[in-house]
């Protein structure tokens, strides 16, 4: 059993109590069965020192199809070349493949079942497009709202994240897609990732970051990914307590530890400490590995174990033997499916003010539609999330077909993204082209935004020169040229597009531009966005919002991998526009497209909000589906909304964010997300597990009872509204008394998706297990059950407690 703190029990008992040893048993993985040791154990007898070697390191993909890594194989022992590729929200590689609700909007729904349907859709389409391993799900937590990666994971809380995390792993991998857990560990920021020293106490560490990683080794995960930051002074992907200790001898991990792009730093230490592959090259793990082994710096029993462990993932998938699984066709209509599901299932209804949605009567048939991502689909964010869907249409079209041919749904701009264009030029092939543009500033300090759209690759786009200076539109270092966005990194009609806002004096200034056409020529244009195009595109909005009965703003926020958000405030001049049609009509509702929380200064004079994050493919389908009824928002939020810069958890103090010094600490603890909030007594914009429906829901009949080391909580949920509906009702449990460690004032404990008719109800029963219950004791380095009267909470959010009970944990 999980001892009380007052009783010594060694750290194998412990751990085997939680769960039983946390080894992964191949064959409970779909389609994974059991490695045949034997094989593998011939194979690693055949192979030379370098076709080893080949196999701890990536290469140059012969038949690229734009995904991320490559591993070679052993062609002489029928050992077949691996392809790596991202897919957090879907496959990404140069072919169309669905594009799925980002991570955060599937966290939303608080449903692992629909997470585990999400992973068979990737699962599939990544074998299907040649695939062999996928580089996702990722499950660091978000602790910072800025955090640019916010929209590729789950939650701030551990439980959630681990429930999805190890639900959507088995989906993958029952399509027989070697998934990839990431960023091993404490990888919540993009500000200096590469080289950021993250300083965490051993207990913040286990009950909160490694929460979801030691889930996704439960469920089987083939591979884990290192990252780049440092944990406590070590590199994550050379650590030994990272790697060695709690991958391997506490959780029982068997399948291989790869890098994070680029972040090797050593051979020896590395390898040592239970790295076994670097990608995407063999700066450490080719050339300075063999000379490592053979001096006797590292001894090749360890390229041995390393070898063995990628084998034998690699077996339990059917790779080995000479017969690979055939390849099935990809189902793009079920894809598009279960992507419509997931972006219904997890939108956020934030607001709702005298029943403004869902939208009736003459309201949804006279409509402003307004806003950028109103016209142009917001598929995904950038980076490594990006994905080229099979289709994908405007929230406008799908609003106008909703309203049908007795509707009149206008559109106005309100937020210019692209610029207006100013000068547009074909570069003939084969020839240079260089020409002065003058332009005039109306006023001093008059803030432009000056854009490039361009063809071609990003290395040649033409430089452009203000007044004889610096370069505008410069190119970034290493892999950040790629990452600039989902949304605003790309015209309508496919050009490229880079961007520079700065001051401007009064009066005249002139742009050089300098560009080559290749040999296949290539295509730019020159736009701008000035204050007063600022001021048009706002009036003009207003004017569409006042025609008409109710409008409908699509804000967004673009984020992307390589980069943090500088404020959780809605970019450009978007908090002005939504004053401006708020002021023109009451009945305006907000569609946030953000990838994280945002702040709401015009909140109070809006209708009704709905958060829909980076809602993939069918993102305008469901949508419209919320706004009209035709779907009834379930959706939950998965994290804190702060009430703005100053109020969340890392705010105020540059230890904890964006670090000093190269040295970031989480001297918050435990106490991550909602669990800051009750401790400090802060309000939130939004609480952690709010959302909205359009029907009404109560509670009653709680009751908590012990069950073995954990308890047995019973309740019953009716719908009390005229509508169907899902709601999340939540389990929180208070701190122990009997543990001298630090505590969260309440944890969630427990949530269950339940789906009622209207006056329906369902008495439902969820079971806390002991590790719930425990915290992790850094002295003994074990967890420990926190025993003694505790208080249980029924919730609908972290922040509205309905019925709550007292009961002793034994």
């Amino acid at each position: 059993m999980l001892a009380p703190a007052s009783v010594s029990v060694s750290r194998r008992t412990a751990l085997r109590i939680l769960g039983g040893a946390v080894a992964v048993v191949a064959a409970t993985t779909g389609r994974a069965r059991a490695a045949d040791g034997r094989r593998v154990e011939r194979l690693l007898a055949q192979l030379t020192l370098d076709e080893k070697l080949s196999l701890l390191h990536g290469a140059t993909d012969p038949a690229p199809l734009g995904q991320a890594g490559y591993i070679p194989g052993v062609a002489r022992l029928r050992i077949p070349p691996l392809r790596l590729s991202d897919g957090p929200a879907g496959v990404r590689v140069t072919e169309p493949a669905t594009a799925l609700p980002a991570p955060a909007l599937l966290a939303s729904a608080f449903d692992p079942g629909l997470a585990r349907e999400y992973g068979r859709v990737i699962g599939r389409e990544g074998r299907a497009l040649g695939q062999d391993v996928l580089l996702s799900p990722m499950v660091n937590l978000i602790r910072t709202p800025y955090a640019g990666r916010n929209f590729e994971t789950f939650s701030e809380d551990p439980l959630l994240a681990a429930d999805l995390v190890g639900a959507e792993v088995r989906g993958i991998q029952s399509q027989g897609l070697i998934a990839t857990v990431k960023h091993f560990a404490l990888n919540n920021q993009e500000y200096e990732r590469e080289s950021i020293n993250v300083v965490a106490d051993e207990q913040t560490m286990h009950e909160t970051e490694l929460r979801g990683f030691e889930a996704a080794a439960r469920a089987g995960v083939g591979a884990v990914m290192g990252a780049y930051n440092k944990v406590n002074g070590t590199f994550a992907c050379e650590s030994p307590y990272l790697l060695g200790t709690v991958l391997r001898e506490q959780w029982g991990f068997g399948g291989w530890v790869m890098t994070d792009w680029s972040a090797a730093h050593s051979t020896a230490p590395a390898i040592r400490a239970s790295l076994d592959m670097e990608m995407p090259d063999g700066t450490y793990f080719g050339p300075a590995l063999k000379r490592a082994v053979a001096d006797g710096t590292v001894p090749e029993a360890l390229v041995d174990r390393s070898v063995r462990r990628v084998l034998t993932v690699m077996d339990r998938f059917g790779l080995l033997g000479g017969a690979v699984p055939p390849r099935p066709a990809r189902d793009a209509p079920a894809g598009a499916r279960t992507a419509l599901k997931v972006a219904t299932r997890g939108g956020v209804l934030l607001r709702n003010e005298s029943a403004a949605l869902p939208l009736a009567g003459a309201a949804a048939r006279s409509i402003a539609v307004i806003g950028p991502t109103g016209s142009v689909p917001f598929v995904s964010g950038g980076g490594s999330a990006h994905v080229v869907p099979d289709r994908a249409d405007s929230p406008l079209k799908a609003i106008r077909a909703r309203a049908g041919r007795g509707g009149e749904v206008t559109y106005a701009l309100g937020e210019d993204i692209y610029g207006r264009v100013f000068h547009e030029h074909a570069i003939a092939p084969g020839t240079t082209y260089t020409h002065d543009i003058d332009v005039t500033a109306d006023r001093d300090d008059d803030a432009w935004t000056l854009l490039i759209h361009y063809t071609g690759a990003h290395a040649d786009r033409p430089e452009v020169v203000l007044d004889g200076g610096a370069e505008l539109f410069p190119q970034r270092a290493g892999y950040a040229e790629n990452f600039s966005g989902g949304l605003i990194s790309a015209t309508a009609d496919g050009m490229s597009v880079r961007r520079r806002t700065l001051k401007l004096t009064a009066g005249a200034h002139r742009l050089t531009v300098t560009g080559a056409g290749g040999p296949g020529g290539r295509t730019f244009r020159l736009a701008k966005i000035t204050s007063a195009s600022r001021a048009e595109d706002v009036a003009a909005a207003a004017k569409a919002a006042r025609a008409a009965r109710a409008a409908v703003v699509f804000a967004y926020e673009d984020a992307t991998e390589g980069q943090d958000r500088k404020t959780i405030r809605l970019p450009g001049n978007q908090d002005a526009l939504i004053e401006a049609v708020t002021a023109a009509n009451p009945r305006t509702v907000v569609v946030l497209n953000t990838s994280s929380s945002a702040a709401m200064p015009w909140l109070d004079r809006t209708a009704a909000v709905l958060q829909m994050y980076y809602p993939g493919q069918e993102g305008a389908a469901a949508t419209a589906d919320l706004l009209f009824g035709d779907a009834n928002p379930g959706g939950r939020l998965s994290q804190t909304f702060p009430a703005g810069d100053d109020r969340h958890p890392v705010s105020g103090d540059r230890r904890r964010y964006p670090g000093v010094g190269g040295e970031e600490r989480y001297t918050e603890g435990i106490r991550i997300g909602y669990r800051w909030y009750d401790e400090e007594g802060v309000e939130p914009l939004f609480p952690f597990g709010h959302g909205l429906s359009y029907t009404t829901f109560a509670y009653s009949g709680l009751a908590v009872e012990p069950e073995g080391h954990g308890l047995r909580v019973r309740f019953t949920v009716r719908n009390t509204g005229r509508r169907r509906g899902s709601d999340v009702p939540q389990v929180y449990v208070g701190p122990s008394p009997d543990l001298a460690l630090p505590q969260a004032r309440k944890t969630l404990a427990g949530y269950q998706r339940i789906d009622l008719a209207p006056g329906r109800s369902r008495t439902l029963t969820l079971r806390i297990p002991a590790r719930v219950l425990s915290s992790w004791d850094p002295g003994a380095h074990r967890w420990v059950l926190g025993t003694g009267q505790r208080a249980v909470h029924l919730a609908a959010s972290a922040a509205d407690l309905r019925l709550s009970r007292a009961v002793v944990v034994h």
